[in-house]
């Protein structure tokens, strides 16, 4: 797994601008996402950091695969899908594996402290677990804009990614 600067100054400096976007609008846009990619590609392709063009795109797909499931029952966003990819590009296979699970963990903890937050935290548990349980069969339920369930979710990414870019 790569630790080198450059890798922690992409990955950063991606997860930061990530963070700030999907703060702000609430959105990952696609061309964030494929500015990443493409970052990813190049410099493993220039030969600039321990990933290797095969790893940059094995890291792509692993990232893809961790999270396409949480999008597929409605817990995670497409933008934060494609954002995860995009930084397996920089981590390779290895590294975006162990930055999933820093970012699962962050990410409950950020749900948490969000429901607290809002008032929902039964509500928000209750709903979590039958999603879980039932493959998401309450997705359109958790969806309504009432429920204000939505939080943003790369912050959670980018703290996740750094911390293994740092090699924890």
């Amino acid at each position: 797994m790569p630790s080198d600067a450059l890798v922690l100054a992409a990955v950063a400096g991606s997860g930061g601008a990530s963070a700030v976007v999907d703060l702000r609008t609430r959105r990952v846009p696609n061309w964030l996402t494929l500015t990443i990619t493409g970052l990813g590609v190049s410099l493993a392709a220039a030969h600039l950091t321990t990933v290797s063009v095969a790893g940059a795109l094995g890291g792509f797909a692993v990232g893809l695969l961790l999270m396409l499931p949480g999008h597929i029952v409605g817990a995670t966003g497409a933008g934060d899908v494609k954002l995860f990819a995009a930084v397996g590009t920089l981590l390779g296979p290895t590294g975006i594996g162990v930055a999933f699970v820093y970012t699962a963990i962050l990410g409950g903890a950020l749900a948490v402290l969000v429901a607290m937050s809002r008032g929902r935290l039964q509500a928000t548990l209750q709903e979590t677990a039958t999603l879980v349980l039932t493959g998401g069969a309450n997705v359109a339920q958790i969806e309504r804009p009432t429920t204000d369930n939505r939080f943003a979710y790369a912050p959670a990414i980018a703290v996740g990614t750094i911390v293994a870019a740092l090699g924890f």
